[in-house]
């Protein structure tokens, strides 16, 4: 006995036109409902490509209309399908991510704070402000986690990595430098971070601006890469000269100095001379000597005491930012 038939299915164009004239009308929650149940209808097809050009049509109209949660979740869902659909990584498919990811609304946190209405504008932009990391972050992990899966790098798109950084640096109302750096450094714009720290240098805490700089050039250092490490020290040294600020000047800016060049050469004793020499300013930051494990492997093949560890495990596990596949 054969199966009855499903309706066809109409072309996706058909469904994205219908589903923005209900946005633009103002139904901005039924227009959700409909993008979901639609979209899902394209996936149980196997009709993926149609599904995504829902999605992302969808989460760029909610994004635009400042539908935040609305925006976020469709940007979710088209990464879903990306997996469901085993939609392999490309330039053109970047392109795509790129787009729900620039249709994000920036901050708008008002200049000045005198009256209660004032505070009270506040109180809203900001909670507001959280609610936009917290979507657009998840959507661009879970990007990173496909982009792991179906082709690119290891450790993630570049482009991907530092699109999230730049995102956490700019909208966060409290910003975890651990986690901007980590992703900094598996992208592709040193440029853009070099000048992320120094405008850090500018209003971050006394005892913060060499540890921000030391952490960024340790992290590049346990990837192996000393030429973004050479890079990043040169060019904040360039960028805070020219806004007149004064660089860092601290034992740990000298162990980052020293370390650079002990790196250029097969120096191993002088590598752990400098870590004895150096502990207190080593100690204070909890990650750096984990960091200074992963580099003495990298460079000098020093095997670490307990293999379990290793490339910032306990770090960000325990700062929970990039779940395992």
């Amino acid at each position: 006995m054969s199966r009855p038939r499903k309706a066809a299915l109409p072309p996706a164009q058909e469904n994205i036109e219908k589903l923005q004239k209900v946005i633009e009308g103002g139904n901005c929650y039924g227009a959700q409902q409909m993008y979901k149940s639609v979209s899902a209808r394209y996936v149980s097809a196997e009709r993926y490509s149609e599904a995504l050009d829902i999605l992302e049509s969808g989460a760029c109209l909610q994004l635009k209309h400042d539908q935040v949660t609305c925006g976020a979740e469709l940007a979710a869902s088209f990464v879903d399908t990306l997996v469901k659909g085993k939609c392999p990584y490309s330039d053109e498919m970047l392109v795509r991510l790129r787009k729900i990811y620039e249709a994000f609304p920036r901050s708008a946190v008002p200049d000045h704070v005198g009256d209660d209405d004032d505070m009270q504008k506040l109180t809203e932009a900001l909670a507001a402000g959280k609610i936009r990391v917290d979507g657009c972050s998840s959507f661009l992990r879970a990007s990173l986690r496909w982009s792991m899966e179906f082709g690119a790098q290891k450790s993630g798109s570049p482009e991907l990595h530092a699109m999230l950084a730049e995102y956490m640096y700019s909208e966060s109302v409290e910003v975890d430098m651990s986690k901007v750096t980590y992703h900094f450094v598996r992208g592709n714009n040193p440029d853009k971070f070099a000048s992320v720290l120094v405008n850090f240098l500018e209003k971050c805490y006394p005892g913060e601006d060499d540890v921000a700089i030391a952490r960024a050039i340790l992290m590049y250092l346990a990837l192996g890469n000393l030429r973004d490490a050479n890079y990043i020290m040169d060019e904040v040294k360039k960028q805070a000269e020219a806004k007149e600020l004064e660089f860092p000047k601290s034992e740990l800016m000298d162990l980052i100095g020293y370390l650079l060049q002990t790196l250029e050469r097969d120096a191993l004793p002088l590598f752990r001379m400098l870590r004895q020499n150096y502990m207190p300013s080593i100690d204070r930051d909890p990650t750096f000597n984990e960091l200074l494990d992963e580099i003495a492997e990298k460079f000098y093949g020093v095997k670490r005491k307990n293999p379990m560890q290793g490339m910032f495990g306990d770090i960000f596990k325990m700062m929970g930012d990039m779940p395992p596949l």
